[in-house]
């Protein structure tokens, strides 16, 4: 049975972190976005995602989003500085072409912050990667 299980590597497909300009609020925010780097759409697509430590633990977040366009990207959530002090997650699970995918991405604690960006891909702005 096991050897009928294919697991296929995600690739092209990225959860991100950008610090942007909130105009309303005139502060900068955090926000996370999954970015579609694929010449392909993807469907069907389920996030769920939270952030932990030792001692605290926040709600899980859901978020559906039926088509994510190929060379696009969507808000998965806005983060507050507190969540930002936590290991946060997002679970990433897809159809592409009919097939099922799934990975975890994480951000380690302490780790979102601007000395560390980078360029990322399709959204053409800075930020810190999902690993």
């Amino acid at each position: 049975m096991k050897k009928d299980i294919i697991i296929t590597q995600v690739k092209d497909i990225y959860v991100v972190i950008v610090q942007e300009f909130n105009e309303q609020d005139n502060c900068k925010d955090w926000n996370a976005y999954l970015i579609n780097d694929k010449n392909v759409n993807i469907e069907m697509v389920i996030i769920l995602s939270g952030g932990h430590d030792d001692d605290k633990v926040t709600s899980k977040m859901r978020k559906t989003i039926e088509v994510l366009p190929s060379k696009s990207y969507a808000k998965i959530e806005y983060l507050t500085d507190e969540v930002l002090s936590l290991n946060n997650q997002f679970q990433v699970t897809f159809f592409e072409e009919n097939k099922m995918f799934d990975r975890l991405y994480t951000f380690e604690k302490n780790t979102i912050k601007v000395d560390v960006f980078q360029e990322i891909p399709v959204m053409n702005k800075k930020g810190v990667l999902g690993k």
